[in-house]
């Protein structure tokens, strides 16, 4: 395999340099017989993907004749920078390559635990019955980070927290924890789900968005008892910095199934460790038998299904049992499955199972372009509304925190809280 590995140069505005691509890839559809099938990465900046687009339709990288194999083309995030722009992405690619030959990849997606939410709720009859606003009282998806910005600073600038991880990886978290059942499992089948879904969320009104939305950046602290810098003071960013490192936001949707269940999602760095789930928390009792056995105020903890995305992939049911001897007492249990235990193996790497989907020609987990012109619909008017206002509302957290103060009271003014991974 090492022998067929060949490095060809280029400068992506260089028409040469794309003939001699095309030209070195028949010589090794010829030599390797490959059948003409090709499958282009992008992983470069969205500025740039236009140019090298553009440069691939000129000399026929996307061209499929029937019995000659495919091209497809993946594009790695973040694909545009708002709404305008990823709209003019989508349609500087249309012009070469058709929508069934994009695969626009978030690894996140690939994730083992993801990919078993799809049979977790659909594969199961237990679960799907009570999937709605009658016994859901509301829905955290958390993706917490220990790391801070490491050496992308100067990425990191541009983007903060809500493009870098909320736009992308949790509304796509979100979308197929709240969808509807598809009517197979097909790629347009699942995405198509999504996009309702995400079309039924509540547009967020620009003078609001304080109530939906919080942001905050780390300040000097600890993590595992190990001073840690604050942003400001990272590589590449500026002193003057007021670009989150930490953002959380509370998603409604407008339909049958979750009228009334609020879905919060937040993500940050600095946190006091790395964890990624999906916590679904139910209603409590509606009548309570046992008051006289429980000790926490006339208060049962509430039935809680939590999904671990990363780094210990599983998931665990917790709900209320009775405590051994004669007096009636409750105590809350939980079921746990985890990949690396119950099946005794590592789950393969999101990247491999998505990369062979893509060479397989399974789009399923790959976002399409009517999905992310709607996940950017979702988070403009926070981004205008924080670009606008710089600094405004910015909270500080100490790193190995949970976050600023700010973000408890997102959720403490609907009476909940959030939970501690």
């Amino acid at each position: 395999m090492a022998k067929r590995i060949t490095y060809q140069q280029l400068d992506f505005a260089d028409d040469a340099g794309f003939d001699k691509l095309g030209q070195k890839l028949d010589e090794l559809d010829a030599s390797c017989g490959t059948a003409g099938n090709r499958l282009f990465y992008l992983a470069v900046q969205p500025s740039q993907v236009t140019e090298i687009v553009r440069q691939m339709g000129r000399v026929g990288l996307d061209k499929e004749v029937r019995g000659a194999g495919w091209r497809r083309l993946i594009v790695e995030k973040p694909f545009g920078r708002d709404v305008e722009s990823a709209r003019t992405l989508n349609h500087e690619v249309h012009k070469v390559y058709r929508e069934s030959q994009v695969y626009r990849i978030d690894h996140y997606l690939g994730k083992e635990t993801v990919r078993n939410l799809l049979v977790f709720r659909f594969g199961n009859g237990i679960f799907e019955p009570v999937w709605n606003r009658s016994f859901v009282d509301h829905v955290q998806i958390t993706a917490a980070e220990a790391l801070g910005v490491e050496h992308r600073g100067a990425y990191y600038e541009e983007a903060g927290a809500l493009r870098d991880m909320i736009q992308n990886h949790l509304v796509q978290l979100f979308a197929l924890t709240a969808m509807e059942p598809p009517v197979a499992f097909s790629a347009d089948a699942v995405r198509d789900e999504k996009v309702k879904l995400l079309r039924a969320v509540r547009s967020i009104p620009p003078e609001h968005v304080d109530q939906f939305a919080v942001r905050g950046q780390y300040v000097d602290g600890t993590i595992d008892e190990q001073p840690v810098i604050a942003y400001r003071r990272e590589d590449r960013v500026s002193p003057n910095s007021t670009t989150e490192t930490y953002a959380a936001v509370k998603l409604l949707v407008d339909n049958w199934r979750w009228q009334g269940v609020p879905f919060y999602l937040r993500t940050g760095k600095r946190l006091p460790h790395q964890a990624t789930e999906i916590a679904v928390q139910f209603k409590r009792p509606p009548h309570l038998l046992f008051r006289d056995a429980e000790k926490l105020g006339g208060q049962i903890p509430p039935n809680l299904l939590v999904i671990r995305i990363q780094p210990d992939e599983g998931l665990s049911l917790r709900f209320e049992a009775k405590t051994p001897g004669q007096v009636i007492g409750l105590q809350p249990v939980e079921m746990k499955f985890s990949y690396g235990s119950a099946l005794r193996e590592l789950p393969f790497s999101a990247y491999e199972t998505l990369l062979l989907d893509c060479i397989t020609g399974d789009a399923t987990l790959f976002n399409r372009d009517d999905q992310v012109d709607e996940a950017w619909r979702i988070v403009m008017p926070i981004l205008d509304r924080w670009g606008a206002t710089p600094g405004h509302g910015l909270g500080i957290y100490e790193a190995g925190t949970w976050g600023p103060e700010a973000a408890d009271g997102l959720v403490a003014r609907d009476g909940r809280r959030w939970r501690q991974p």
